[in-house]
This record gives C-alpha cells, sequence and structure tokens, in this order.
C-alpha cells in the first residue's frame, strides 16, 4: 500500500490547490477508503469530455492502470447499461473524478452522526467515504441497476465498509430510512423528486447536479424548510449520467437539414451559449423545456439547434462570418430562436447577472429559478397548447 499512500497524497495536494478538498477530515477519509479498489481491473478512462475513453488494464499495463485509478478524471464502468459493447455506446455508470466528489462531499456540510440518502451507488466508493466519516449505519445508498449494485456490494465488502445498500428507484428515496439530515445525489437531474424533500429533516440538504434540458449542468444544493420545500444557489458546475427515470431525448439535429420558417438575426448564435452560466439559468428558467446543440455543418460553419421535449418545434441559427446577419430556420408551432433570443436579452436587460446570483425553490408545486431572492421568481413562459 506504500505506492497508493504516495498517490494518494499527490491527488489530494492536486484537489486542495484547486479548492475541491479544504477539509483534511476528506483528506484522511481518501487515504482510509483507497480509489484503486473501486477501479475495475479492466475499465475506461475518460480524461476530457466529450473524448473517447481509453482503455486501461491492470494485467497489460499496471502503471497506466494505477495512473487512472489516482487521476482526477472518471472512469466508466457501464455502457448501454450493461447491453452495449464495452468502451463504445453511452456511458451509464462509472467511478466520478475524485475533484467533483469532494466538491459535492464537503457541500453537504456533514456533521458527526447525520443520517444520508445517497441517490445512485455506483462503484460504492463515495458511500464508502460516507461510512469513513459517519458510520456505515449513518448511510443509505440507492443504486436501480442490480449488476451495478452487487459489484458495489462486493467492492465495499472487500474495502471493509458495510453501509445499507438497497436496489431500486432512487426517484423514490427510501422512505423506511427516513428522516434523513443530507441527501447526495451522484447522477443527474432536470427536476427534484418531491421523495427526497419530504425525507429530509428541515434545515437538512440536498447536493445535487442540476442538469436542465439547456446547456451545461450546475453543482446545486438546496436547504429543506418546514413546509415541503426547499430553497438554496449554485456552487459550479457539473456534468453527469442522468437519473434513467429523467433521462431526455437529444435535439432532432438531423430534422433541421430541411423545411421550415427563414428569417435572419444579427444576433451571433456563439453568444447565447457563450461563458455566462448566468445565461444559462436565466434562459433555463424562462424555458424549462427548450433543449440546445452546437453542430458544425459540413463547411466548418457553426450553428445552434434548438428544439422543444415534446419534439413539436425546432429551430437552427447559423453562423455567416462576414456577413450582417445570420441565418434563422425556425419549424413547427413555436419560434424557439425567438423565444430562446428574447430571453438571453431579458437576462442582458437585467445587468447580466452571473450564476451566484441565482438560486432555486423546490417543493410540491414544481421548481423556480429566481434571482436575488427567493421571491423575485423567473417565471417560465406560457406554453402554447399541444
Amino acid at each position: 500500500m506504500l505506492e497508493a499512500r504516495s498517490r494518494i497524497d499527490t491527488l489530494a495536494d492536486r484537489l486542495a490547490a484547486a479548492d475541491d478538498l479544504t477539509d483534511p477530515r476528506w483528506r484522511d477519509a481518501l487515504h482510509a477508503v483507497p480509489r484503486h479498489l473501486f477501479v475495475p481491473d479492466r475499465a475506461w478512462q475518460a480524461p476530457d469530455p466529450g473524448r473517447t475513453p481509453r482503455l486501461v488494464d491492470r494485467a497489460a499495463d499496471p502503471e497506466e492502470w494505477w495512473e487512472a485509478a489516482y487521476a482526477d478524471a472518471p472512469v466508466i464502468t457501464q455502457f448501454d447499461d450493461g447491453a452495449g459493447e464495452p468502451g463504445s455506446g453511452r456511458w451509464t455508470s462509472s467511478l466520478s473524478a475524485p475533484g467533483i466528489v469532494l466538491r459535492f462531499l464537503e457541500l453537504l456540510g456533514l456533521r458527526d452522526h447525520d443520517r444520508v440518502l445517497e441517490i445512485g451507488t455506483g462503484t460504492g466508493w463515495t458511500a464508502a467515504l460516507l461510512s469513513h466519516r459517519l458510520g456505515a449505519g449513518n448511510v443509505t445508498s440507492v443504486e436501480i441497476d442490480p449488476s451495478v449494485a452487487a459489484r458495489a456490494a462486493a467492492n465495499l465488502g472487500a474495502a471493509g465498509f458495510g453501509p445499507r445498500l438497497v436496489t431500486g428507484n432512487g426517484e423514490a428515496g427510501h422512505p423506511p430510512g427516513a428522516p434523513y439530515d443530507k441527501v447526495h445525489v451522484t447522477c443527474g437531474v432536470t427536476w427534484i423528486p418531491q421523495t427526497w424533500v419530504e425525507q429530509v429533516r428541515p434545515g437538512g440538504t440536498i447536493a445535487f447536479p442540476w442538469m436542465p434540458e439547456w446547456a451545461g449542468g450546475h453543482i446545486a444544493r438546496l436547504t429543506v424548510t418546514g413546509d415541503g420545500r426547499a430553497i438554496g444557489s449554485f456552487h459550479g458546475g457539473a456534468s453527469y449520467m442522468m437519473l434513467r427515470s429523467q433521462r431526455g431525448t437529444p435535439p432532432p439535429i438531423a430534422a433541421t437539414d430541411g423545411g421550415g420558417r427563414e428569417s435572419a438575426t444579427r444576433i451571433d448564435p456563439r453568444t447565447i451559449l457563450g461563458d455566462s452560466h448566468g445565461a444559462d439559468l436565466a434562459i433555463t428558467a424562462r424555458l424549462p423545456d427548450v433543449m440546445d446543440a452546437e453542430h458544425t455543418t459540413g463547411d466548418g460553419r457553426y450553428a445552434l439547434v434548438l428544439a422543444d421535449t415534446a419534439g413539436t418545434s425546432w429551430a437552427r441559427v447559423e453562423h455567416r462570418p462576414g456577413a450582417r446577419d445570420n441565418l434563422v430556420v425556425q419549424a413547427g408551432p413555436r419560434n424557439l430562436w425567438d423565444e430562446v433570443a428574447d430571453a438571453y436579452l431579458r437576462w442582458v436587460g437585467l445587468g447580466s447577472p452571473d450564476r451566484s446570483r441565482f438560486g432555486m425553490t423546490a417543493g410540491p408545486d414544481g421548481q423556480r429559478i429566481w434571482l436575488d431572492r427567493p421571491k423575485n421568481v423567473i417565471e417560465p413562459m406560457t406554453m402554447p397548447p399541444s
């Protein structure tokens, strides 16, 4: 284990330098729960988002495998819910990158003896980290995939940890163990199940990757009130595999190649998906059912493709370098580009507030995004009848 200790120290120093690790108790947990114990002998490391994962094989190249085990990068452990060919297809389970794991765990604000509900066991590593910090009897972890759950149980047993493991749909939480002090979510959600709110004590927190239809994801933490709601704010960006019951459908890019109503816009479509996550939140607050995708045409030009989740409308906005205007094509009962451009310009008119000024309230009547204070809700647009 000497090699593991050295690698853990190097990783911890790197995470501390990036402000992902600030609490020395979590540094201790990294040593108590070595990450390599949760890495399969053959796995696929994803060094950068969007890049094809590379195979790491402990028998064929031990050094490469050890480097993957202690890199700040995810390790993909399942494709297409176990039905896909290993190494290809949609990523459906993984060992998350240590940096984002520690950010979420620190965001929970754990106290001694807190009881935690984890949604998404995965390999079991985060359940083990929580068990070391709180005691295994205070940790309940729910995993929907029986094969993933079985591997996690084996990993946890080999590492010496025994949290309560439940195989089932995490969207339902685990009512027999409620109330919990914290909910730790390891998969992306578009909307917060009310079951989670109901199973947390007033004053308890829910930390989760919020993955709306529009643009990128956000690290979110909500505090549960005494009236069935949870209120909180955003703490950076996140990209996670979705809770299976909330998986969406990507915009129908292929359907935007012909037809539709043509118009022009002076707005550069690259501006809409620029660097401001405040704009992301303002747009998704107004248009929670609109999805986006970047697309490059055959001649290398950039286009922004939009679609609604109902599949009734789409839009395509193509950047034309050097031209006065950019091409807009819209189809269906809604003019999606007009709606998105209006939401974006409203954000500009507010002074382009950044992500730190936005928050979320979730409750029995759904979830709303607000600016600066919970009463200042950004109302979604009224959707036309389907």
